[in-house]
């Protein structure tokens, strides 16, 4: 079977396609954590639909037992800027985040969260993500968070190498 053509809807995100490792580890914090450090697969692909699957898979750095899973789609809004990234998390969290790619840089805020009605408190309430391609061809992530005792705080930073296109 021939790999698929990419949509031409998604062209403009062509740039995140691949499977990246991260490399340095990435760095989380937050107020109520103590810091961290994860090691974190991400892989976006295209099946010739207009958008992109992605997955991502955090692992501990000393154990690599499998930590924070979370997989979804990012769509663009036909001839313009405006992406949607549509996420669920093994933390029961489900969320769809909305903005715009700019070049090699996507920014993008939460839109609604849903949760499962078990899921531990505090209760995330906003997200918002930068993803962007550097000068050295690698791929970063940064995450910060709100929620329900704390305001908007940096929580995650993460910078993948590519390992496959």
């Amino acid at each position: 079977m021939e790999p698929a053509r990419m949509n031409p809807v998604v062209e403009p995100l062509s740039w995140m396609l691949g499977t990246w490792l991260s490399d340095p580890p990435g760095a989380g914090t937050f107020p109520t954590l103590q810091p961290f450090q994860y090691l974190e697969e991400a892989h976006i692909s295209h099946v010739g639909q207009p958008m992109l699957n992605f997955s991502f898979s955090a692992f501990h750095p000393d154990t690599h037992k499998p930590m924070h899973r979370e997989c979804g789609f990012i769509r663009l809004q036909p001839d313009t800027n405006k992406v949607a990234f549509v996420s669920a998390q093994n933390t029961g969290i489900v969320e769809v985040e909305e903005g715009e790619v700019n070049g090699q840089e996507l920014c993008i805020a939460s839109h609604s969260i849903a949760r499962i009605s078990f899921a531990r408190e505090p209760h995330v309430e906003q997200i918002t993500r930068k993803f962007r391609l550097n000068s050295e061809g690698k791929l970063e992530q940064t995450v910060s968070m709100a929620t329900t005792t704390q305001p908007l705080t940096p929580h995650l930073h993460v910078t993948y190498k590519k390992v496959t296109p």
